[in-house]
C-alpha cells in the first residue's frame, strides 16, 4: 500500500481545516481589551472647584470587613420557609439568614445575587473583585487561572495599607499571587473532596477573627459546590454541608465588632444536577447576605428603593466606598444604594446616597472615555448618547450641589439610569468580533470542504500521481512568508494568524487549480459532479443536518433530531434496494422466460434471501438501539420539564439501595456482554489461535481491564457512611483499580501497535496432509498458502494456482521426498479488521471508565449500532453487487454518513450536550481522587470523556472498508460455499490484489468522513457568524461552535490514528508474507 500519499493528504486536509478554525475563533471569541490603569486616592471625584481631596483620608463607614464566599450558594439555599413541613435536602438549612433579617432589619439584608455568565468560579471571582464583565472565551481559563492585571479590590486594599488575609479556594492565590498579607490556600480542583477546604478554613478563621492582624478577611468555602458536583443539590450530604455553613455564619456573626461589615455570598448557583457554567437562572442567581453589628440600613424599608436583584458587579463599588478606598478603574458596577444614607441623614464625613452615586458615575465615565479612546468597538452613536447623558447629568448635579438640593429623587434616578446605561452598552458591545478574521476563517473553511470533497472523489488519481501536494506546500510556504515580510515592512511586527491565513489560502487555491487542470477531472467530471449523483438521499440528509445547526430550536433538540435523521437514512437502504430489485430473489417465471445466460456474478436465490434477512434483522437492531438510546439523554435548561436520565447519575448519588444495586447489576451485565461479543467475533474468525501479543491482549488484558472497571464501580458506588472501618482500603481501591485499568489498556494498545497480526500459522508434512481427511478448516477465515507462491502480489488467480500446485504435489508424492511443509494460516481473512476492532474495543473500555456507571448500557447500544450498520452496509454491497462489478473498493456516501451521524447521536446518548454545564468534570478524578498537580492530565481526561463518541467512530471508520469484503462471501460467490473448489475469495487479503485501489479506497473513505464532519462544523461556524447578534448566540450558538470545532479536532486526530494503524497492519502483513517464504522452504 502507498502509505505516504494517504497519510500526507489526510494530514494536509486536517491542517487547513484547523487553520480555518483558528482564524474564525480568533475573530469570534476575542477577549475584550483590558485597561491597565489604576484608580488612586487623589482622583478628582468631587464636584465643584474645590481643591483635590485625598479620598482615602476620609472617615470610612467600616474599618474592617469579612467576606464569606460559599461557593455555589444559590438563592434557593438561603431562603427559609417556616410553612414547609417536608423540606428537601437543600431547603430550610440556612435559617440564620432569614432569622437575622426578620429580627434585625436595620442591620441586615438578603438579596438575590446575579452573576454574569459564564458562571465558573474564576470568572466570578474576577467579576466581583474588578467590577468588570467577563467575555465568553474566559470560560476556558477556569482551570488554568492566570493573574488578574486589571485594577481590583485586592490591589486597592493593599495600596492603602489594609491587611488582607485569605483562606480557602487556591484559585485566589493564582489570581492574586503575593497580594495577600497572609494566605492559606487549599487545593480546589478535586470535586469529590467535600471537607478539606472547609475544614482548613474552620481551623483558622476563628483565631484570625479574634486576633488583630487583619483588616479584610476573605474565606472561600467549597464544600457546597463540590457536594453539588458529586451528589447534586437534593442529597443528604448537601443538607449536612448547608447546616455546617449555618453554624459558621452564626459563629462569625458572634465575633464581629461594630466597625466590621460581614458579607456572605455565593459566586454562582447550580442546576438541578449540581452543575454550573452556563447562563440559566438557576446558575446565575446566587445569594448575598449583608450584616453589620451596628445599624446599617434605613428604617422603614419602604422609604428606601430596595433592589429586587443585585448584580455581582455592584459589590465592587459598594465595598470600595464603604471601606474608604477608590473604586477599581475598570468597574462598571453600581453602588448598592440601601447601604448609604439619604443626603442630610449621613454622619459627618460619611457618603450619602447621592454622593456615592456621583463618585460612582464619574469613575464609570472616566473608564468609558479611556476605553473608547483605546478600542473602537463601542458604536459611535451609543458613545455620543452616553457622553451627552453624562454632560447633562454633571450640570444637573453641580447645580443641585450648589443649591443644596442633592436629595432630589429625580437626580438619584438620573444617576442610576446613567450607570445602568453604561453597563448595558458595555455588555452589548463586549462581544467583540473581528469581522476580517471571521471572514478569512469562513473562506478557508469553505475551501477546505471543497478540497476535502475533491480528495474523496479523485482519490485514485491522487494516489497514482506523484508529488500531489508538492505545489500546495510550496504555495503555502511562499504566501505565508510573503505575509510575514509585508507585515514587517508595513507595521514592524508579525501577527501569526495572518501568516497562517495566507499560507492556508495559498495552499488550498494551488490544490484546487491543480485538481482542475488534472486530466482525471475531465474524464470523470460528468460522473461524480453530475446532478443525479449529487441529488441523493444521503446528500439531502446531510444538508438537513447542516441546515438544522442554524436554528436554535434544532440545536436545543439536537439529540432527537440526529436520531431521527439516522433512523430515516437507515430505513432508506432497504427501500432503495427493493426499488432496484435487489432485496428479493427473481421470480421463477422471470428465470424461465429469460433468454440470456445468467451473469457469472449473479447471486443465487438462497443467498439473496439470506442477505436480505441479515439486512432486515440488523435494521431492526439499529432501530431498537436508537429507540433505547433516547433513555440516556441529558436535558438542557431550555427544555423546561425535561428530566435527565437516571443512568447519568453515578451510583454514589443514589440513595435507594435497591435501585443502586439494580443499576450496578445492569452495568456489569452490559460490560460483560460488551467484552464477550468482541472476543466471540474474533474467535469466530480464527483470530484467537495465534500466540502473538495482540491475541494476548484480547485473551487477557481486555477481560482483566473489564474486571478492574467492574470492581471500580463497586468501590466508587459505596456510600461514604458504609464500611467506615474499611475507608482506607476503599480509598486505596479508588486509586489503584482505575490506574490498573489505565496501565493495562495502555499496554494492550501498545502491544497491538507493536505486533498487530492475529494470524495462526500451522505447518503439516505432506504425509500428514495425505492421511488427513479433506475437511474444511475450522474457521471460514482461514486459507492455505503454498511456499512456492510468489507473495509480492497475492491475487485470487495466484491463490488458486497455489492450491492447485499443492494438490498436484501431494498427489505425486513429491512432498514425501523433500519433506517440504504445507502451510495453513488461520485468521488471515480478517487480518485488518481484527486488530482494529480489538483496538476500538479496548479504547471503548477505557472511555467507559471515564463515564458514569450507567453508561455501560449506552456503550453496549453503541456496539449494537455499529455492528448493525456494518452488516447492513455489507449486505447492501453484496446484494447490489458493488464489489463484484467494480474494480475498486469504494465505500458509498450513505454508510459513511450513517457512521458520522452515530458519532453525533452517541454524543447525546452518553449524556453530553453542547453546553458547558453538561461537561462531566468528574472524569478528571477517575483514578486521581486526590486531585492533580497540573491541568494537562485532567484536561485530557475530560476531553476523552466529552468526545468519546467522535474518537471511537473516527478510529473505527476503516471498518466500513473491510466489512463488505469480509462478509461478501459469507454465503459464497454465485452460491458456492466458502472452501469449495474454485472459490477465489480470500476475504480481506483480496484488498492486496491492487495496492493502489486499496490505498485509494482508504483515502476516499477517510476524506469522506472528514468532509461530513467538516461540513457540520462549517455550518456551525456559519451559524455563529450570521447570528452573532442573535439573542441566543452566547447561550446556544457560541457553545455549539466551541463543541463542534473541538469535536472536529478530536475527530481529525482519531482518523489519522485509525488510518495509521491500518497502515501499520499492512506493513506487518507484507513483512509476514516475506518471512513466510524462506521459513516454509527450509
Amino acid at each position: 500500500m502507498k502509505w505516504f500519499p494517504v497519510l500526507f493528504l489526510l494530514m494536509w486536509i486536517c491542517a487547513i481545516y484547523i487553520a480555518g478554525i483558528y482564524l474564525f475563533v480568533g475573530g469570534f471569541l476575542l477577549v475584550r481589551l483590558e485597561v491597565n490603569r489604576t484608580s488612586s486616592c487623589l482622583d478628582a471625584l468631587y464636584p465643584g472647584r474645590e481643591p483635590e481631596r485625598d479620598f482615602c483620608r476620609g472617615q470610612p463607614r467600616f474599618h474592617k470587613a469579612v467576606l464569606l464566599i460559599i461557593d455555589a450558594l444559590k438563592i434557593d439555599f438561603a431562603r427559609f420557609d417556616p410553612n414547609n413541613t417536608s423540606p428537601r435536602a437543600y431547603e430550610n438549612k440556612l435559617p440564620v439568614l432569614e432569622e437575622t433579617v426578620a429580627a434585625k432589619p436595620s442591620h441586615s439584608r438578603l438579596y438575590p445575587f446575579r452573576a454574569d455568565p459564564p458562571t465558573t468560579t474564576m470568572q466570578r471571582i474576577k467579576g466581583f473583585t474588578t467590577g468588570s464583565l467577563p467575555t465568553f472565551i474566559d470560560v476556558g481559563n477556569n482551570f488554568a487561572s492566570s493573574a488578574i492585571l486589571e485594577d481590583n479590590l485586592i490591589q486597592q486594599l493593599g495600596q492603602v495599607g489594609k491587611r488582607v488575609v485569605f483562606m480557602g479556594d487556591d484559585t485566589w492565590e493564582n489570581l492574586y499571587p503575593k497580594r495577600f498579607h497572609r494566605s492559606l490556600p487549599f487545593p480546589s480542583f478535586n470535586v469529590k473532596d467535600l471537607h478539606t477546604v472547609d475544614d482548613g478554613i474552620l481551623h483558622n478563621i476563628y483565631t484570625t477573627l479574634e486576633g488583630d492582624d487583619w483588616d479584610v478577611l476573605v474565606a472561600h468555602f467549597l464544600g457546597v459546590d463540590h457536594c453539588g458536583h458529586r451528589f447534586g443539590p437534593d442529597h443528604p450530604a448537601m443538607a449536612d454541608k448547608l447546616t455546617q455553613m449555618d453554624g459558621v455564619i452564626r459563629s462569625v456573626m458572634g465575633r464581629l465588632q461594630n466597625d466590621t461589615l460581614l458579607v456572605v455570598m455565593g459566586d454562582h448557583g447550580m442546576t438541578d444536577t449540581g452543575d454550573h457554567g452556563g447562563e440559566s437562572q438557576k446558575e446565575t442567581d446566587a445569594a448575598i447576605f449583608i450584616y453589620s453589628p451596628s445599624p446599617l440600613f434605613q428604617q422603614p424599608q419602604a422609604q428606601v428603593l430596595e433592589p429586587e436583584v443585585v448584580p455581582q458587579t455592584d459589590l465592587v463599588p459598594t465595598l470600595a466606598l464603604l471601606l474608604g478606598i477608590p473604586i477599581p478603574y475598570s468597574s462598571v458596577g453600581q453602588v448598592l444604594l440601601p447601604l448609604f444614607p439619604p443626603h442630610g441623614q449621613s454622619a459627618v464625613g460619611a457618603l450619602s446616597q447621592q454622593e456615592a452615586l456621583w463618585i460612582n458615575a464619574k469613575q464609570v465615565n472616566r473608564f468609558l472615555e479611556t476605553y473608547s479612546s483605546m478600542a473602537k468597538d463601542i458604536p459611535p452613536e451609543t458613545l455620543a448618547q452616553l457622553r451627552n447623558q453624562f454632560s447633562n447629568l454633571s450640570s444637573e448635579y453641580l447645580t443641585a450641589h450648589v443649591k443644596g438640593l442633592l436629595s432630589s429623587p429625580r437626580l438619584t434616578a438620573s444617576l442610576q439610569a446613567y450607570l445602568t446605561s453604561v453597563r448595558d452598552a458595555c455588555r452589548a458591545t463586549w462581544a467583540k468580533f473581528n469581522p476580517l478574521k471571521m471572514a478569512a476563517g469562513l473562506v478557508i473553511l469553505g475551501l477546505a470542504c471543497a478540497a476535502c470533497f475533491l480528495v474523496s472523489e479523485l482519490s485514485l488519481a491522487l494516489i497514482r500521481e506523484n508529488g500531489t501536494l508538492k505545489s500546495p506546500c510550496v504555495s503555502a510556504a511562499l504566501t505565508g512568508s510573503c505575509a510575514a515580510v509585508f507585515q514587517l515592512l508595513k507595521w514592524s511586527y508579525v501577527e501569526v494568524s495572518w501568516c497562517v491565513a495566507c499560507a492556508a489560502l495559498g495552499s488550498e487555491l494551488s490544490f484546487l487549480w491543480k485538481a482542475h487542470q488534472s486530466r482525471d477531472v475531465g474524464k470523470t467530471g460528468t460522473g461524480w459532479m453530475s446532478l443525479p449523483q449529487l441529488l441523493t438521499p444521503a446528500v439531502f440528509i446531510l444538508l438537513l443536518r447542516c441546515a438544522s445547526l442554524l436554528s436554535d430550536s434544532y440545536v436545543i433538540a439536537e439529540g432527537r433530531v440526529v436520531t431521527f435523521l439516522l433512523f430515516s437514512l437507515a430505513l432508506y437502504i432497504p427501500v432503495h434496494l427493493n426499488w432496484n430489485g435487489y432485496l428479493l430473489p427473481p421470480s421463477h417465471d422471470l428465470q424461465k422466460t429469460s433468454p440470456l445466460l445468467p451473469s457469472p456474478h449473479a447471486l443465487s436465490p438462497s443467498t439473496v434471501r439470506k442477505e436480505a434477512s441479515t439486512l432486515m434483522a440488523c435494521l431492526g437492531l439499529v432501530i431498537g438501539s436508537l429507540s433505547l438510546s433516547l433513555y440516556f439523554h441529558g436535558c438542557r435548561e431550555e427544555q423546561g420539564a425535561c428530566q435527565p436520565s437516571q443512568f447519568l447519575s453515578p451510583l454514589s448519588r443514589m440513595q435507594d439501595d435497591k435501585l443502586r444495586n439494580f443499576h450496578y447489576v445492569l452495568s456489569i451485565l452490559a460490560l460483560a456482554l460488551y467484552t464477550y461479543l468482541l472476543k466471540s467475533w474474533m474467535r469466530n474468525y480464527g483470530n484467537l489461535n495465534a500466540s502473538s501479543v495482540t491475541v494476548f491482549s484480547a485473551n487477557w488484558i481486555l477481560p482483566v481491564s473489564s474486571i478492574c472497571l467492574g470492581l471500580h464501580w463497586a468501590v466508587s458506588g459505596t456510600p461514604e457512611d458504609s464500611f467506615k472501618n474499611l475507608s482506607e482500603l476503599i480509598g486505596l481501591a479508588q486509586l489503584a483499580l482505575p490506574r490498573a485499568a489505565y496501565c493495562l489498556l495502555t499496554l494492550g494498545l501498545s502491544l497491538i501497535w507493536l505486533d498487530p497480526l492475529t494470524v495462526f500459522v500451522k505447518a503439516k508434512t505432506s504425509t500428514q496432509n495425505k492421511m488427513a481427511p479433506r475437511l474444511p478448516p475450522r474457521y471460514r477465515a482461514s486459507i492455505g498458502i503454498s511456499p512456492q507462491a510468489e507473495l509480492h502480489h497475492l491475487i485470487p488467480q495466484i491463490y488458486q494456482q497455489m492450491r492447485q500446485s499443492l494438490d498436484d504435489g501431494e498427489a505425486s508424492g513429491a512432498g514425501e521426498d523433500d519433506g517440504r511443509p504445507a502451510v495453513e494460516a488461520y485468521g488471515l481473512g480478517t487480518v485488518y479488521s481484527a486488530p482494529l476492532l480489538l483496538c476500538c474495543g479496548m479504547m471503548g473500555v477505557g472511555l467507559l471508565l471515564l463515564h458514569p456507571e450507567g453508561m455501560a448500557l449506552a456503550f453496549l447500544l453503541l456496539l449494537f449500532e455499529m455492528g448493525g450498520v456494518l452488516y447492513i452496509h455489507a449486505s447492501a454491497s453484496t446484494l447490489s453487487g458493488q464489489y463484484r462489478t467494480q474494480a475498486g473498493f469504494n465505500v458509498p456516501w450513505t454508510p459513511v454518513l450513517l457512521w458520522a451521524l452515530i458519532a453525533a447521536q452517541f454524543f447525546h446518548t452518553t449524556g453530553h450536550l453542547p453546553t458547558f454545564p453538561s461537561i462531566q468534570w468528574s472524569a478528571a478524578f477517575v483514578g486521581f481522587p486526590d486531585g492533580h498537580t497540573g491541568t494537562i492530565l485532567p484536561a485530557f481526561l475530560v476531553t476523552l470523556n466529552t468526545f468519546a463518541s467522535h474518537i471511537l467512530l473516527a478510529v473505527s471508520c476503516p471498518l466500513l472498508l473491510f466489512w463488505p469484503v469480509l462478509c461478501e462471501f459469507r454465503n459464497g460467490r454465485g452460491g458456492k460455499a466458502c472452501g469449495d473448489e474454485g472459490e477465489d475469495a480470500v476475504m480481506e487479503i483480496r484488498l492486496r490484489e491492487s495496492p493502489q485501489h486499496f490505498s485509494s479506497a482508504l483515502l476516499q473513505l477517510s476524506a469522506r468522513y472528514l468532509f461530513i464532519q467538516g461540513a457540520q462544523m462549517f455550518s456551525s461556524v456559519c451559524a455563529a457568524a450570521i447570528l452573532r447578534r442573535h439573542l441566543m448566540v452566547w447561550k446556544v450558538f457560541a457553545p455549539k461552535l466551541m463543541f463542534e470545532t473541538s469535536s472536529f479536532i478530536a475527530t481529525s486526530v482519531s482518523v489519522l490514528f485509525g488510518v495509521t494503524l491500518v497502515l501499520r497492519i499492512d506493513f506487518s502483513v507484507t513483512r509476514w508474507f516475506k518471512r513466510l517464504v524462506p521459513e516454509a522452504s527450509r
